[in-house]
């Protein structure tokens, strides 16, 4: 079902993004992997051993003139943008009181404002085509908060709201948006915790382990193939937060 397609993943050098481009990979997609630096080799390997064609686009997506360029870009060398997932996202943890403005201006530039970019490019091209998905990756964080990330929080609040608005505007169109909140997923930013803090942090979770990329990969591709789903967000915790 996703056999050509082309799919844009932003922040797809390392962690959750990574793993996205090589499960969408597998599906048979044209991947246009992005970043601030360059690109793993090894990564853009990986991806073609699948027989399938990879772009690379370097560029900040928190620079609308840039987010621009990668829009564009994947449409000239692949022809359409079939999904955009915005996976791009940084922290600057620290408690509010000693949070100081650049803190809470670059988490909300580079989480928020990068998703808007994309999105508004992105949605010129796919009104035109009058189909197209939009995955944004938000975050459990943004549903409940959490000490320490104020910055973080207010950043993955405003994605879902922001999904929510579009996914209200686009739909006619045929165009589909959706945000998937990951919990604690294992990575090389949770890879520094101690193995005492794992055990912690897993004792929060009802299924009693952290999450792993493949897991939000999983969900990934299930909204990029469910063309009636929009405007909700899928929690990838384990449990850890249940909606009412």
């Amino acid at each position: 079902m996703l056999s050509g397609k082309t799919i844009i993943i932003t922040g797809s050098s390392r962690g959750i993004g990574r793993e996205l481009a090589v499960s969408f990979a597998k599906q048979g997609a044209s991947i246009v992997l992005n970043g601030r630096s360059a690109i793993d080799p090894v990564l853009v390997e990986e991806v073609e051993s699948y027989g399938v064609k990879t772009h690379i686009v370097i560029g900040d997506v928190q620079y609308f003139d840039q987010a621009e360029m990668l829009i564009n870009e994947a449409k000239e060398v692949f022809g359409s943008v079939d999904v955009l997932i915005n996976n791009a996202g940084i922290t600057k943890d620290m408690l509010l009181m000693r949070m100081t403005e650049d803190d809470f201006d670059t988490v909300i530039n580079v989480n928020l404002k990068g998703t808007f970019n994309t999105m508004k490019h992105a949605s010129k091209v796919m009104l035109k085509q009058r189909s197209g998905m939009i995955i944004n990756m938000a975050s459990v964080v943004g549903l409940v908060g959490n000490a320490g990330q104020a910055n973080y929080a207010a950043s993955k609040a405003g994605v879902i709201g922001l999904t929510k608005s579009a996914a209200r505007e686009l739909s006619s169109r045929g165009i589909t948006c959706n945000a998937i909140a990951p919990g604690y997923i294992g990575t090389d930013m949770t890879d520094v915790l101690s193995d005492k803090v794992k055990e912690q942090v897993s004792e929060q979770i009802p299924l009693r382990r952290m999450g792993t990329t493949e897991d939000v990969a999983k969900a990934a591709i299930f909204l990029a193939t469910s063309p009636y789903i929009t405007g909700q967000v899928i929690n990838v915790d384990g449990g850890m937060v249940m909606n009412g």
